[in-house]
């Protein structure tokens, strides 16, 4: 693998790094005062007002459902009445799915499928009544009915009272023309009466009002990090079966990677090592030959070779070093990053502070994670020097590797790098590459420590 530096590619990994030809969005408002005029802010404050009617449709369907199903368990009815509510609550998690995508911006993946180990109805209702992504769909519809009835009354109380009262001097002419009163009436009795109707009272009721219209998105956006809290917890999928996926995915990788690692070794076998033996014993062939015809002639093939027999060791043993070198396994990844830097191309500092060794498989992925990033180095990256640190942080080992050349890395590029981040990540680990045009670039490994 060759990952590729240069101008064509830049990071865009990280917040605050805009890249060549990023625009940064300008507002000529505080976010303060924007707020109530954005298209975010209105889109919760729908979502808050679509919630009442729409958990009330949940909450009467469930409960309705569960009842008759508890009720009827005494009779065979009640599974199947118990089975239909459970999938008509996950038909309205999916239906929550969507409107939270749609109006908050919440893209939660679908809960994991019923597990039917075999065909036709009971064994339908089985799995339904066994799926713990079904009973969490329940919860749901029976939680976010008091919560949607609090949502909706703050959010529908501070909204419309503040543009209310922030509008007031526009229509206070309303009251005295067309309502026969002296304004917006705060009090009054048999004796007496209270009017906003003076310039005074009508601009503090425009500033108040102004402070509740600033005040309700931020209110109605708090309200709403409740609904994707819920949202997220019980109509995604569990973080077991979340895990699972996250698993197979690796199980993938690390199964392409390692059929990979084979086709490498077979074409380097086949390429270099075999060819150069092939080629050895058809010399030595015709040397045998000329042995008593021409000896001095033999003498210079033989000697041939033996140049080419040891080309072919050399290949062997760096073919065997690539796949596991032996000073890793007798002396651990300091004397092995060191023996990588000294065939790096630019001088590299290593720093290895480790109070034990990790697991054989860890210390192999670290070492062949340090020896990618040299080698891109050496080819592409232009630098001057470079350094290597590997430390140990509680139950993680880390590794940075950094270098002065011209940066650029990405590791959206589809390169060398973004295998190496799926390896990692195959074993739960992390690769963070920071390599603004110009450089320097930082590139961070972290993954489990396995003693």
């Amino acid at each position: 693998m060759a990952t590729e530096y240069g101008q064509g590619y830049r990071w865009d990994g990280g917040p605050g790094f805009h890249g060549e030809g990023a625009e940064e969005r300008r507002h000529l408002l505080p976010a303060a005062l924007r707020a109530p005029i954005e298209a975010r802010s209105w889109r919760e404050f729908g979502y808050l007002m679509l919630s009442l009617p729409i958990s009330i449709i949940m909450f009467t369907f469930a409960v309705t459902m569960v009842s008759l199903g508890a009720g009827l368990l005494i009779t065979f009815l009640g599974i199947p009445v118990l089975a239909a509510g459970l999938a008509g609550c996950r038909g309205l998690g999916a239906l929550e799915r969507t409107r939270a995508r749609g109006l908050l911006g919440l893209d939660v993946a679908a809960p994991e499928p019923l597990r039917m180990t075999k065909q036709g109805p009971m064994a339908w209702m089985g799995a339904m009544l066994k799926s713990g992504a079904s009973w969490r769909h329940l919860l749901y519809t029976v939680l976010h009915f008091p919560w949607a009835v609090f949502a909706f009354s703050v959010a529908i109380s501070f909204w419309t009272y503040g543009w209310a009262m922030l509008t007031y001097p526009l229509w206070f002419w309303l009251f005295p023309v067309y309502g026969g009163q002296d304004g917006l009436q705060l009090y009054g009795d048999q004796g007496h009466s209270i009017y906003l109707d003076n310039p005074f009272e009508i601009t503090v009721t425009a500033l108040v009002g102004l402070l509740l219209t600033m005040a309700s998105p931020w209110i109605v956006r708090a309200l709403t990090q409740v609904d994707r809290l819920m949202v997220h917890g019980l109509l995604g999928p569990s973080r077991l079966a979340t895990r699972v996926v996250e698993l197979e995915s690796d199980r993938g990788i690390v199964i392409d990677t390692a059929a990979a690692d084979l086709r490498r070794i077979e074409r380097d076998l086949h390429d270099g090592a075999q060819a150069r033996l092939v080629a050895l014993a058809m010399d030595l062939g015709l040397a045998k030959e000329k042995l008593t015809e021409d000896p001095e002639a033999a003498a210079r093939m033989v000697g041939e070779a033996h140049g080419e027999v040891k080309t072919a060791l050399q290949e062997l043993r760096d073919l065997a070093r690539g796949i596991h070198p032996a000073v890793l396994t007798d002396r651990g990844l300091d004397a092995a990053l060191s023996s990588v830097a000294s065939r790096c191309t630019v001088p590299v500092q290593v720093e290895v502070d480790l109070p034990a060794r990790p697991a054989p498989a860890i210390e192999g992925i670290a070492y062949f994670t340090v020896s990618e990033l040299l080698q891109n180095i050496s080819k592409h990256s232009g630098a001057t020097r470079a350094s290597v640190d590997v430390w140990r942080i509680e139950n993680r080992l880390m590794i940075q590797v950094v270098d002065n050349g011209v940066g650029g890395a990405d590791v959206a590029s589809g390169s060398g790098l973004a295998g190496l981040a799926e390896r990692l990540d195959a074993v739960d680990g992390i690769l963070v590459v920071d390599s603004p045009v110009a450089g320097p670039t930082r590139i961070t490994a972290e993954l489990p420590w396995r003693g």
